[in-house]
């Protein structure tokens, strides 16, 4: 069977070999949270990057289902992500059954208890002495993650900050939130769409997200695209043929 430490090194090799070519930013940052899932004793992963009005915004997760997005959401303004990126600090073992751990996070706490979560943590995505966004990590069982397990999610918040500062022209050493703001109205335009196939295809939100990855990816098909052919109503295809996207 395959190490732990393979694993780690494969996927890795993986995400470098998406960034020599063109990418779609999106699909990348969903795949690379999904093995953040895979890798990590944690449920569900989400990145998080801030938006032109220093305000948190999700742009990819490893689980599209309603309540964790609502999650990630709530941490627009306030929660461990947002603590994260203020501070550039890592915001590990977060208790969400403690009081004391969850001060100040508002009404996050209890809306991930409900979700069945019962401890966070936060990654920042970093570039030097830049901050830009943070990962957050969600798990159902009250269990500190280990010194392994955050230098690996660390090792994969910093590629999936890469992924973003790829946009940037190669020459500009800083990025401007403006910029990052693509790949925000990105994510809005796919939200539009899930919601458009779902009413046509007759399917619930949260699995609207995986249909259109599996069609798009075997196709080399932005989501962004995808997207724009559904709400356009130009699409043309079947989201019935298609290979699941997420196999190694």
């Amino acid at each position: 069977m395959m190490t732990n430490q393979q694993r780690v090194l494969e996927i890795l090799v993986e995400a470098v070999d998406t960034l020599t070519e063109e990418f779609d930013v999106i699909e990348f940052l969903h795949r690379l949270s999904i093995r953040c899932v895979e890798l990590l004793d944690v449920e569900a992963v989400g990145v998080m990057i801030v938006d032109q009005h220093d305000e948190l915004q999700l742009i990819a997760a490893s689980d599209e289902k309603t309540h964790l997005l609502e999650l990630f959401a709530l941490q627009h303004a306030q929660g461990p992500c947002v603590r994260c990126y203020h501070s550039g600090q890592a915001q590990l073992n977060i208790s969400l059954t403690s009081s004391a751990a969850t001060v100040g996070f508002g009404p996050f706490a209890a809306r991930a208890r409900a979700a069945g979560f019962t401890i966070t943590h936060a990654l920042p995505m970093k570039l030097r002495n830049q901050t830009i966004g943070a990962v957050n990590l969600f798990g159902t069982r009250l269990k500190r993650l280990s010194d392994s397990d955050v230098q690996i999610g660390q090792a994969l918040a910093d590629v999936a900050t890469i992924a973003i500062l790829q946009q940037r022209t190669i020459e500009q050493v800083h990025v401007e939130k403006a910029q990052l703001q693509g790949a925000l109205s990105s994510r809005v335009v796919i939200e539009q769409a899930k919601g458009i196939l779902a009413e046509r295809q007759s399917l619930s939100l949260d699995d609207t997200f995986d249909v259109m990855r599996t069609y798009a990816r075997p196709r080399h098909l932005r989501l962004t695209e995808l997207a724009k052919q559904i709400i356009d109503n130009t699409f043309d295809g079947d989201f019935t043929t298609a290979e699941n996207p997420d196999q190694p």
